[in-house]
């Protein structure tokens, strides 16, 4: 049997730009998805914690160092600069592999200048 488990989590992550007229994903600061072991173009789950919305997109690379979130396309409509989203990825794996996985996990603070917590859950 193969479980879903959450793969990578950047949370808090604040909403920094949106462009409607852009291609659908999610643009997120380079250094913040190496942190979490997130791909480009990998899928991921958003929750937006100041609307309740929840979508699905996959993430593009922001330049390193940019502190850059941005919703694109279609996901523009679903919050505004400055909300606060959670970030999350998924992969399988056996009840063996579960039973010791850790996700990777980024908790931002205010304006994504500062790592609250970075670690391993």
């Amino acid at each position: 049997m193969q479980l879903q488990l959450i793969k990578s989590k950047i949370h808090r992550a604040e909403v920094t730009d949106s462009s409607l007229n852009y291609e659908g994903s999610l643009g997120i600061d380079e250094d913040f998805m190496r942190r979490v072991d997130l791909k480009p173009y990998e899928k991921i789950l958003v929750g937006n914690l100041a609307n309740g919305n929840r979508f699905e997109t996959y993430a593009i690379p922001a330049p390193a160092g940019s502190l850059k979130i941005s919703l694109n396309g279609a996901t523009a409509r679903l919050g505004k600069i400055g909300d606060l989203l959670t970030i999350m990825s998924f992969c399988s794996m056996s009840e063996k592999e579960a039973a010791a996985w850790k996700p990777k996990v980024l908790v931002l603070g205010s304006a994504n200048e500062k790592v609250i917590k970075q670690g391993e859950r």
